[in-house]
């Protein structure tokens, strides 16, 4: 492992960035190729979410209408759509962006995403396109319906907690995909399909802040709102609160984007992965290139791992490997790391909370994880219950013990040193 002196700074790399944003201020104003902004806009991925299985859902001559997030807006955006577990090629016969009404119905009207200048597009087995960019005006916290067309059969890929309605027309429907009312959308899911990833371009933005960990990142508990509450589709996440936090406290050429990269059920350490069996690679080590580096603008990573690597009789050795191996690749990159010690579960055995708080202790060590990351993120300290401090605090508590409800989701992103992370 380099020291801290050797590693690339992620004050170089948002220098670079800065250096092609002043030079494409005017680039932006004017038009372009698809193929000259594909190359040269300051690209920031301003909402993920990771493709973590196929879904038992086969689309058959149909629409699907996923709306996405926008942490921050840009002139313009593109899309990732993922196959990352198809073993056949999947085929998108049409695809539009438009801003959404946080519904299946459009704002506005519905812009073509093509691919290489084609409007339809094969994506290989195991792998991932990027479309051409839409020149679509957004802002912080709009909501983005990205509309998908599958003239023949495709079984999607699937990210399977979206905490809000998407929406499919039934099989045979055909093209819905420029259809400004959501009529034809007459089946939902809460699960996001195909698409993983939106950017934004806009040359006033620093870089990208990514997520990454398991169902405490993906936003489980966000819909919880108290007893007999559910709020579904209005973006509680920490992480939607925390780019709300950004959006209102920065100025307007010092913003990041924020994207979430969490998947439920995941561990940092491959040895104690709790993946079913017919999905493996998931995690934090396995998935980094696809889930995190393969984004846009990344500049930091926010990373809250370790819950369920304990549930599975990890040890704070293996936890702690993960985390340096992790670490040590994001930094080759010029990625900043801050770091969570693992927040409480009184399901804990006593010998999974010697190993929670040799991690803890690990990650605290110096405020930097005994030089291996750049800044501690403390989130034990926010949820844990003063009076039983392996527990989570009980108003934050979704009363299954592990994960946070809206009024802790909200505490997570308050505490949050935005100094810290976007310095």
């Amino acid at each position: 492992m380099e020291g801290t002196e050797h590693r690339p700074s992620g004050i170089r790399r948002l220098l670079a960035v800065l250096a092609v944003s002043a030079t494409l201020m005017a680039g932006l104003a004017a038009p372009a190729s698809a193929a000259a902004e594909r190359h040269h806009r300051p690209w920031f991925t301003s909402w993920a979410q990771s493709q973590q299985r196929l879904s038992d859902t086969v689309l058959r001559n149909q629409s699907v209408r996923m709306v996405t997030h926008l942490s921050q807006g840009g002139r313009a955006l593109r899309v990732r759509i993922q196959n990352t577990f198809g073993t056949t090629p999947l085929t998108v016969d049409a695809a539009t962006v438009a801003r959404s009404d946080n519904g299946p119905a459009l704002v506005g009207r519905a812009h073509d995403v093509t691919f290489d200048g084609r409007r339809a597009v094969v994506v290989p087995a195991g792998g991932e396109v990027w479309s051409d960019p839409v020149r679509l005006v957004t802002e912080a916290q709009d909501d983005v319906a990205v509309s998908m067309f599958v003239a023949g059969e495709a079984r999607p890929g699937e990210h399977v907690s979206a905490f809000r309605r998407n929406y499919l027309t039934p099989a045979g429907a055909g093209d819905h995909t420029s259809d400004p009312s959501g009529a034809a959308y007459t089946r939902t899911v809460e699960s996001t399909y195909l698409v993983s990833a939106v950017d934004v371009a806009d040359p006033r933005l620093r870089g990208t802040l990514v997520a990454y960990g398991s169902s405490v990142v993906d936003g489980t508990g966000s819909t919880n709102c108290g007893p007999g509450c559910t709020e579904l589709g209005t973006n509680r996440r920490w992480t939607d609160e925390l780019a709300r936090r950004i959006t209102a406290e920065l100025p307007r050429h010092g913003r990041f984007t924020v994207a979430n990269a969490g998947i439920g059920g995941t561990t940092s350490s491959a040895e104690c992965s709790s993946t079913p069996d017919d999905v493996d690679g998931l995690d934090a080590v396995s998935r980094l290139e696809r889930d995190v580096l393969a984004l846009h603008g990344v500049t930091g990573v926010l990373y809250y791992y370790g819950t369920n690597d304990l549930a599975h009789d990890c040890t704070a050795e293996q936890i702690v490997d993960s985390y340096r191996d992790v670490f040590a690749r994001l930094h080759r990159e010029g990625i900043d790391v801050y770091v969570t010690p693992i927040t409480p579960r009184p399901g804990y055995t006593d010998q999974q909370n010697v190993h929670r708080h040799g991690v803890g202790g690990f990650v605290r060590h110096g405020g930097d994880c005994t030089g291996t990351c750049d800044g501690v993120l403390d989130f034990d300290q926010v949820l844990m219950d003063p009076v039983r401090p392996n527990s989570i605090y009980p108003p934050y508590d979704t009363g299954d013990g592990i994960h946070a409800n809206i009024a802790g989701q909200q505490a997570i992103a308050d505490y949050v040193s935005l100094p810290m992370i976007t310095g």
